[in-house]
């Protein structure tokens, strides 16, 4: 890992080396995904097939062979180990009980005039969800995406999920029974997205995309926004933790294998006070690699962009900690609550020594499709209020259309609009 140290007068230029990444879109890929979303959208379903054999070694005769049912997904879970059942719902419970907090609810007031203003909450009628398929087995995705737009009110949930060679997980089809998902289609990449975002024969078309996937997924994602919604363009996985010294050696080290283990291009980042204690991390680090399955993609991963900077104090590291606005961010210091007041920019916040960021990952209860490559700045964690929409309430009275009239009369001849200062003066009663 990189060494980095914040008295250094190279510090910022450094920092900034260290966070880069490429994030333009690849001209191949796109033209790629392009010609797929419009094939998918003029045929259909019929397309549809042909990419998901293509690209997924399936032999599908019909969208039939593609579609799963609520039965298909119930009989998933029936036969799973009755422990893995239990941890599929014990999460979903978390999960859901977190996220009804989140749910917003109409509201109205009036003026002294009598006009009634307010905003009315509804959920999106459709969403689709994207989970990756083959090898990766993420039922945590298929809860974390699914259960904020059930608990918002959605009434259909389709989700979608490639099965190359017809392999498919008992596991993230077992998820997708527990968090009611409506209905599954055995596709992935970039004809799945467009499916669902222009409608097949068989597909419906929905409101909103979410959901991670590969680079094609996520030109996918750009290229149907505006059709439909999406919920981000995520980037790679990536964790920022600040210790104080006072939390395990070991357990940092795991923590930061946790996310360089996503793949080599996850980022992992140790801000400490104490040289002697960034040290004796390292060192935990070198020996606990040697147990790590996946120990090429973390060796990869932290030396691709991985680093640890020795801060002179906390409240530096806190700033510096604003200014990655990381996607995951521990604050593993005594009095974590305190410290976490001072962070503006992060994805979420994991307090204290004990609260392990893959806990947040499964089960603790909040969501982790979470903002990445700074974006936390100005973007906040997947939650029921983007499965929810808002509209304006506006019913104006008699005497309120007196005094609103007059204003947007005015208004309305100052922008050469007649028709519109008209319409408000009709209402005049002088």
């Amino acid at each position: 890992m990189k060494k980095l140290n914040t008295q250094s007068p190279d510090f910022q230029a450094e920092l900034k080396a260290l966070l880069a990444f490429e994030t333009a879109q690849n001209p191949e890929i796109d033209r790629i995904v392009a010609d797929i979303c419009a094939d998918v959208q003029k045929r259909g379903d019929v397309a549809l097939i042909e990419y998901t054999n293509r690209f997924d070694g399936t032999s599908a005769q019909t969208i039939a062979d593609l579609i799963l049912t609520q039965d298909d997904l119930q009989a998933a879970f029936e036969r799973l180990q009755p422990e893995i059942q239990t941890a599929l719902k014990t999460a979903a419970a978390r999960v859901e009980s977190y996220h009804q907090r989140q749910k917003m609810e109409s509201w109205t007031y009036e003026d002294e005039d009598g006009t009634l203003l307010g905003q009315q909450i509804t959920p999106l009628d459709r969403v689709g969800i994207y989970v990756p398929g083959g090898k990766a087995a993420y039922p945590s995705s298929v809860i974390m995406n699914a259960m904020p737009a059930h608990v918002a009110g959605v009434k259909e949930i389709i989700m979608v999920v490639p099965t190359p060679k017809g392999e498919r997980n008992d596991i993230v089809l077992a998820a997708a029974f527990v968090a009611g998902v409506t209905k599954v289609f055995t596709v992935g990449g970039a004809q799945a997205v467009a499916a669902l975002a222009y409608g097949t024969e068989s597909v419906p078309q929905v409101d909103k995309i979410t959901g991670p996937g590969n680079a094609f997924v996520a030109a996918a994602k750009r290229r149907v926004f505006g059709v439909v919604g999406i919920d981000m363009v995520a980037g790679p996985s990536e964790i920022l933790v600040i210790a104080d010294g006072t939390t395990p050696a070991d357990w940092v080290a795991m923590d930061l294998f946790s996310q360089a283990e996503h793949d080599e291009i996850a980022q992992a980042i140790l801000i400490g006070t104490s040289q002697p204690y960034l040290d004796e991390v390292q060192a935990a680090m070198n020996r606990l690699i040697e147990t790590m399955l996946r120990r090429d993609i973390i060796e990869a991963s932290l030396g691709n962009r991985g680093a640890m900077i020795l801060a002179k104090d906390l409240d530096e590291a806190c700033e510096i900690a604003n200014y990655i606005s990381p996607e995951h961010l521990e604050l593993s210091v005594e009095n974590p609550q305190e410290w976490a007041k001072k962070i503006r920019h992060a994805g979420a916040i994991f307090m204290g020594r004990y609260t392990s960021e893959s806990l947040g990952d499964y089960c603790a209860g909040p969501n982790h499709v979470l903002p990445t490559s700074r974006t936390a700045r100005f973007s906040s964690p997947l939650g029921t209020y983007d499965f929810q929409k808002r509209s304006s309430l506006i019913q104006v009275s008699e005497q309120g259309a007196q005094k609103l009239g007059k204003t947007a009369s005015v208004l309305a001849h100052g922008e050469s609009l007649t028709a519109h200062a008209r319409s408000a003066e009709l209402r005049l009663k002088d």
